[in-house]
């Protein structure tokens, strides 16, 4: 029931072993990171240690580094050799790599081999600065009369909201974290987080300037931070997010992150997170609305699902 294997001692689908030992191993490099998240031109500095408690101390080792992109190595080189004693934290040196300007989203990820041993840790650069052109796109945070009048007539809106914006009847009540429920909220009274991370279709045009899985990884950490939950229920039967949020079994709503809809002759995309605010020191959350509006701006938005305005209203607090 709980753990890594099921009451068979086979593995649940996880994560596979070898991905596994690289973490939980009797040797183990370790990586200490400021951030996971950096703009190009940024330097990073990674402090490498290493977790050992083999038998028997290592003799001469030189770890080694790499800094890999879509399964291609694009810098890599080797640390200082010395023996390494049983013991945690045992500083073994530092990789210092500057992201240059490719003005490109991308996600790298920093490898760390000693002898049979690696361990690795996904990183995200984004461009630093991306022109994001409006055109016809209106970014609101709140629904007037104007902006129903617009949308209503054939026009775009990025609504964007954030905690502490959506009503408690139609998700402001429910505890949104980065990490998952502990167990259930039946078992713990309640407690926060009421959620299970996200979920979405890497694919999907709308996150094509955003690189995902189609789960949560530290590039969506800042999203969650910022945001209330959105219930789909009462909004349309068929709507479906273009990023949810995984709701408690117990609950089991029809939770968004972000949506897409058509009201009238126009069209909305609804986010939960917030994407107006302090962008200059959130980059993913400034790549994120990037990667939005250039869906809003492209061919490919076409919401087929219809919702009533006034029902959208209620969403607001």
């Amino acid at each position: 029931m709980v753990g890594i294997l099921d009451p068979f001692w086979e593995e649940k689908g996880y994560i596979s072993p070898e991905e596994y030992s690289q973490f939980c191993n009797t040797t183990v490099p370790l990586a200490r990171l400021e951030k996971r998240i950096f703009t190009e031109g940024e330097t990073m500095t990674a402090k490498i240690e290493v977790a050992h408690f083999g038998k028997k101390s290592l003799q001469s080792i030189r770890p080694k580094w790499q800094l890999v992109e879509n399964g291609v190595i694009i810098s890599e080189g080797m640390l200082d050799q010395r023996d390494i004693p049983i013991g945690n934290a045992i500083q073994l040196g530092k990789v210092v790599y500057n992201f240059q300007n490719k003005n490109e989203p991308r996600k790298l990820s920093l490898k760390i081999n000693i002898e049979k041993f690696e361990n690795s840790w996904d990183i995200w650069v984004y461009p630093e600065n991306q022109r994001i052109e409006l055109k016809d796109v209106r970014v609101v945070e709140n629904l007037d009369k104007s902006t129903l009048a617009y949308i209503q007539n054939g026009g775009k809106v990025l609504l964007s909201l954030g905690k502490g914006k959506v009503s408690s009847e139609m998700g402001g009540n429910i505890g949104v974290g980065f990490s998952s429920i502990f167990w259930n909220t039946a078992w713990t009274g309640g407690q926060k987080p009421h959620t299970l991370g996200i979920l979405c279709d890497p694919s999907h045009p709308a996150l094509k300037s955003f690189p995902s899985e189609y789960y949560s990884n530290w590039q969506w950490w800042d999203a969650m931070k910022y945001a209330d939950a959105l219930i789909l229920d009462s909004l349309a039967i068929n709507l479906k997010p273009i990023v949810r949020i995984i709701d408690d079994w117990v609950s089991n709503r029809n939770l968004a992150l972000i949506f897409e809809a058509r009201i009238g002759k126009g069209r909305i995309v609804v986010s939960g997170t917030d994407l107006v605010n302090n962008l200059a020191s959130r980059p993913e959350a400034r790549q994120l609305r990037f990667s939005l509006m250039q869906y809003m701006n492209s061919d490919t938005f076409k919401p087929n699902v219809d919702i009533n305005p006034d029902d959208l209203i209620k969403v607001i607090k």
